[in-house]
């Protein structure tokens, strides 16, 4: 009986993330074609002669990329202008439009190196240690109360790492970990049981002289 419950846990352990999986991706493809078939003429829409899963998903990705497409012209841009200043003339409006725009911009930009780099950082108080991104070093006011040598940090929580604090710490005060963006949201959002797989230790030069005066070819 013991064996035939340690059975079934092993498959709702292994079936279970699985259809998770699966039916949080068909919950969102069935929610885009809803949407995306919802604002389609009936006589355009090419779901209400043969319902084709997806199509409203492929559709918005077409839509989105056309868009992005015209952006980049003049008229695009001027159209670009002209709805963020409309935006910014609203009072409510424009806080959230501005947070969203920086939000969007920092997460998607090629060239932005934010949560880049995980780091351990003694929070709440000192000698516990939790899981931080490195964001940005502060800049202007910030810079000058806080010191050159701080960086902003952001301490996700669990099991939501979406939302956590903002903080500024110092650099020597914060250990690299050497784990990716990806593998360091997994163990935060799984509450330390999806650990990152073990790496070998790092070889300093001074370990790795003797192997390498051994490999060289004596004359």
């Amino acid at each position: 009986m013991e064996r035939l419950r340690g059975y079934f846990i092993a498959g709702i352990l292994v079936t279970g993330p699985i259809a998770l999986t699966l039916y949080l991706t068909w919950a969102f493809i069935h929610f885009i074609d809803d949407t995306v078939g919802g604002l389609l003429p009936r006589q355009y829409n090419p779901a209400t002669y043969v319902p084709v899963p997806g199509l409203g998903l492929v559709i918005a990705v077409l839509v989105l990329t056309i868009v992005g497409a015209l952006t980049a012209g003049y008229i695009g841009r001027l159209f670009v202008r002209l709805s963020e200043h409309i935006m910014a003339r609203m009072p409510v409006v424009r806080s959230i439009y501005g947070a969203a725009k920086q939000i969007f911009e920092t997460v998607l930009a090629k060239q932005s190196n934010t949560f880049r780099e995980v780091v351990l950082v003694e929070w709440p108080r000192p000698g516990m240690w939790t899981i931080a991104f490195v964001t940005v070093q502060p800049e202007g006011d910030i810079r000058e109360h806080v010191g050159p040598d701080t960086v902003a940090v952001f301490v996700p929580t669990t099991p939501n790492p979406t939302s956590g604090y903002l903080m500024f710490a110092r650099r020597r005060d914060l250990l690299s970990l050497p784990m990716s963006v990806e593998e360091a949201v997994k163990f935060v959002l799984s509450g330390g049981i999806v650990a990152p797989p073990p790496r070998p230790p790092a070889v300093s030069e001074a370990e790795r002289k003797p192997e390498i005066e051994a490999a060289e070819p004596r004359g």
